[in-house]
């Protein structure tokens, strides 16, 4: 493994989790720019969205939920990353814990699959999939 790879792991390491602690923050702008401009976000507990408009609507949305006094944290594991040039397949686990009203609990874990491009030195989601080991209804989102 040469230097360039293992930069571009710690890179894509970074992505992973600026994007996790974004959604933690309700950081709308963050999320927005962790995803190429084309990007698309799946997930079976919010729907899909497309490029930079309909990831900020999704981010927002998910920032309202975090403004409404629910405080998730998001643990990823396990990343597993295959490169090949300017792009890259990765896949991680995924834990979350939902705080509310004093009380907290385990949502369903599942795991990350993810499509990465390398546009102008940076490594960003083209294709994030969210997918759980069973349904999940976040209300508020």
């Amino acid at each position: 493994m040469d230097l360039s790879e293992i930069a571009d792991r710690l890179l894509i390491e970074d992505l992973f989790v600026r994007y996790t602690t974004a959604l933690d923050r309700g950081d709308v702008e963050t999320i927005v720019h962790c995803f190429a401009a084309d990007g698309t976000l799946e997930s079976p507990a919010v729907g899909g969205y497309a490029g930079h408009d309909g990831i900020r609507e999704f981010a927002t949305r998910f920032a309202g939920f975090h403004r409404g006094g629910a405080q998730l944290r998001h643990f990823i594991s396990n990343l597993a990353v295959e490169l090949d040039g300017d792009q890259a397949r990765a896949t991680c686990y995924l834990l979350n814990v939902l705080t509310r009203n004093g009380q907290s609990r385990m949502l369903a874990p599942g795991r990350y699959e993810c499509d990465l491009v390398k546009l102008d030195g940076r490594w960003l989601f083209q294709r994030r999939v969210v997918i759980l080991d069973h349904e999940i209804k976040l209300d508020g989102v």
